[in-house]
């Protein structure tokens, strides 16, 4: 495929430029309050840990629920209305959910704010659709990937400057969140152009909009099933990170706060290295068939090497090499992108992360149960690193998954 015009490839830029900015600054107000928000749950109970861990799972299973429901909701929303009103409306909407955070007077209206996250924070989807409608079908893998790189950029900030807010006032990084939503919503609002056109807009359908009409769309075109399997493997797998990290490394090596922070810092930068710059190159060279193979192959070498790393330099020099699993998700997504309508990509994105939402409410039980049950008394096996161990075996079946979806190389039409 030619490229487009110089005129042409500028509002596209243009365009591109923005969702990256917005997504930065979406992620960074969630990740402001990573470190705060157990402490503030802890203080409702005067300091109770126990309770402020019991909770944030609560919270967190509720978040992923709001996922599952939702993002089909605005993907097929964004498909008869346009992502412009969608992700404003979500932007605003996040922005006054974290002032209902930020005042939250019991852990009951902290829950809430955290429903709300959830629901607003479904518009990544509708992100994910833009970017497929502004890009042509060989160029979607470095968009994709420069999502993935404002997701990593805005995960390496956030977490380290909520830290430095709440250590002034536990409330503050919620403040300072808000602040950034709103600011994101005004500037989308004066500069945001529509991705969607009128003819190629959807009717709304309930019958659609939900996660078990968005799922069936994956049983509507060749292959997309399959693919979508692929996909669900690959986020439980990557939900190890969030599920048992801080607890492997503190209990394996020794690891304090500072250590934990500095090294999840360095692998933010690593994720935005590698889908930021390289996915770009490297689909460009290889397709998007061996950027799938080449992150799921690292991602399973990578979680291996976490299992099995007797000390934590041996852990760090594997880093770089799990980095490269950021190759994946670009291609996965592109190829999915080119099997559907036009008319459908927000439906395909609401189902896409309606299967992250799945993968949220089951990996970490799985995870966090598989670390306390190879390390406790009662195990015949002392094996700490058995939720990384789960994590190669996930990445590996998605290997094999992937190799035999698309072992064909022929590409598959996207219908129009």
């Amino acid at each position: 495929m030619t490229d487009a015009p110089p005129a042409a490839r500028a509002p596209r830029r243009a365009a591109l430029i923005f969702i990256f900015i917005t997504v930065v600054i979406d992620v960074l107000a969630f990740g402001l309050i990573i470190p705060v928000l157990p402490r503030l749950i802890a203080e409702f109970r005067g300091g109770d840990t126990a309770y402020a861990a019991e909770t944030y799972g609560v919270f967190a299973t509720a978040w992923a629920l709001m996922q599952f429901l939702f993002s089909p909701l605005l993907g097929a929303l964004s498909d008869r209305w346009g992502r412009r009103p969608v992700i404003l409306i979500s932007c605003f909407g996040l922005g006054l959910d974290y002032v209902v955070m930020a005042l939250a007077p019991t852990v009951g209206w902290l829950l809430v704010g955290r429903i709300l996250s959830g629901i607003t924070a479904s518009s990544f989807s509708v992100s994910a659709a833009y970017v497929a409608d502004i890009t042509p079908p060989d160029k979607r893998a470095a968009g994709f990937g420069m999502l993935g790189a404002a997701f990593g950029l805005g995960f390496v900030v956030g977490p380290a400057l909520g830290g430095l807010l709440g250590g002034i006032d536990p409330r503050l990084p919620f403040w300072a969140a808000a602040g950034l939503a709103l600011v994101s919503a005004l500037y989308g609002l004066l500069v945001l152009p529509e991705s969607l056109p009128p003819e190629k807009r959807s009717a709304f359908s309930w019958q659609r909009a939900n996660p078990v009409g968005a799922l069936q769309l994956l049983r509507a075109y060749p292959g997309l099933t399959g693919l979508a399997f692929v996909n669900l493997l690959f986020q439980l797998a990557r939900y190890v990170l969030p599920s048992v990290f801080v607890l492997y490394t503190g209990y394996r090596y020794g690891w304090n706060a500072e250590t934990t922070g500095l090294t999840l810092t360095f692998t933010g930068v690593l994720n935005i290295a590698v889908e930021g710059g390289l996915v770009r190159r490297f689909v460009k060279r290889f397709g998007e068939r061996i950027s799938m193979y080449s992150g799921l192959s690292c991602g399973t070498v990578g979680f291996l090497w976490m299992a099995l790393a007797p000390t934590a330099p041996w852990f760090w020099a594997g880093m770089p090499i799990f980095a490269l699993m950021g190759l994946f998700n670009p291609g996965l997504q592109s190829l999915m992108t080119q099997r559907v309508a036009p008319t459908e990509q927000g439906r395909l994105q609401g189902a896409n992360t309606s299967i992250v939402g799945i993968a949220g409410m089951v990996a970490p039980a799985l995870f966090t149960g598989s670390f306390a049950f190879f390390i406790g008394r009662g195990s015949a096996l002392h094996l700490p690193g058995a939720p990384f161990l789960l994590a190669a075996s996930l990445t590996f079946a998605a290997l094999i998954a992937v190799w035999r979806q698309t072992r064909d190389p022929a590409p598959v039409p996207a219908p129009q």
